[in-house]
């Protein structure tokens, strides 16, 4: 199997994310990089179903700000 189809269902995954719901997927991005401040309002904007096993690059994306923030 190739790497392509699983690439681009997760590229239009986030990308929908991303247009949908802009807040709360930046929101999650931060959280899960470490990276939102401690604050219960922004807490609550985070959702947890993007972090499902299919999302490579949302998870890319956390690693990243991990790693070079």
């Amino acid at each position: 199997m190739s790497f392509a189809p699983l690439l681009l269902r997760s590229l239009v995954r986030l990308l929908t994310s991303l247009v949908v719901e802009p807040a709360a997927s930046i929101t999650t991005l931060l959280y899960y990089s470490d990276l939102l401040p401690q604050n219960i309002l922004l807490v609550r904007m985070v959702r947890h179903e993007l972090l499902d096993q299919e999302n490579y690059l949302f998870h890319f994306l956390i690693s990243f700000l991990r790693c070079f923030w």
